[in-house]
């Protein structure tokens, strides 16, 4: 059994925990809501982006050759995966979700034998994934330093991928985030960026298409707009990844706090009987010594 100075130290150790994981806490909850507002004014741009595109691509006819970001290089063996991350832990199980999407993805194309190359933006996600893919980790972007997400820090990233794209180096980009709901829920997230794919939901319903003419034509407007949509939603997923990781964070120290509050009362419970237990003790010696007397 500990002594009462050992349970004395367990309770103020734990005392000094609960006062960084409450302050954790509360910065969290001070950021989590300008990175939620963040997040949420990127998505209609992105959406518009998406419902722009995907006019385009309706509208072209079916002899015309589509950009290569769009239609892609005709195979799919080689695989770039983007994964996005937290460059701090001490947020539950959102890094780890997002690694998890992008390993299962990885294995799955492996199977399949197919390539794959991994970008890792975060420090999390490539110390998770670099214990099994380390030899298929290209490049490790970090994002320690930078003070507010904003475009110009996405666009280098969107950068690159073109022009390894251009350069042959793969075949299909997927790019893994999470995207925020709320504070208790972030959904890992996988969207593919090359070849573009137009999701069902952002086309145009059929019967109500409007007739647009175009100028310039519209391979060459999506040959403009391809790129950029690239680092649009590079952007996004950074900025939805920014409010996920304060709405975990918040989450999990919320947690903490709670158990080391249960932990000190079993602790101080503990404490006290074994403190009563000792007065008992000496008491009954110092009585048991006079009555031998």
């Amino acid at each position: 059994m500990p002594s009462l100075k050992d349970l004395r130290n367990r309770i103020s150790s734990v005392k000094a925990t609960q006062k960084i994981t409450k302050a954790m806490q509360m910065v969290a909850a001070a950021k989590l809501r300008r990175a939620q507002l963040a997040a949420e004014a990127a998505r209609p741009y992105a959406e518009r982006m998406e419902k722009v595109l995907a006019a385009l691509k309706s509208g072209m006819g079916a002899g015309s050759n589509a950009p290569a970001l769009l239609a892609g290089t005709g195979s799919d063996q080689t695989h770039l995966l983007v994964v996005c991350s937290a460059e701090r832990g001490l947020c539950g199980g959102f890094n780890a979700s997002i690694a998890r999407l992008a390993r299962d993805k990885a294995n799955a194309l492996l199977r399949e034998g197919k390539s794959v190359k991994i970008i890792c933006v975060g420090r999390k996600a490539n110390d998770v994934l670099r214990r099994q893919f380390g030899d298929k980790i290209i490049e490790l972007i970090e994002l320690r330093g930078i003070k507010s997400l904003t475009y110009p820090v996405a666009e280098p990233i969107g950068t690159k991928i073109i022009e390894m794209f251009h350069r042959g180096e793969f075949d299909v980009a997927t790019l893994f985030f999470s995207k925020f709901h709320s504070v208790i829920m972030q959904v890992p997230t996988a969207l593919q960026l090359i070849p573009l794919q137009i999701p069902a939901k952002t086309g145009v319903a059929a019967g109500s298409r409007a007739a647009y003419e175009y100028e310039p034509d519209e391979e060459e407007i999506l040959t403009a707009l391809l790129p950029r949509n690239i680092s649009v939603q590079v952007f996004r997923a950074l900025l939805e990844n920014a409010a996920s990781e304060q709405g975990a964070r918040m989450s999990a120290m919320d947690s903490a706090t709670r158990n080391a509050g249960e932990m000190i009362k079993k602790q101080t419970m503990l404490y006290n009987r074994s403190r009563q237990a000792m007065i008992t003790k000496e008491l009954i010696e110092i009585i048991s010594g006079a009555e031998a007397l």
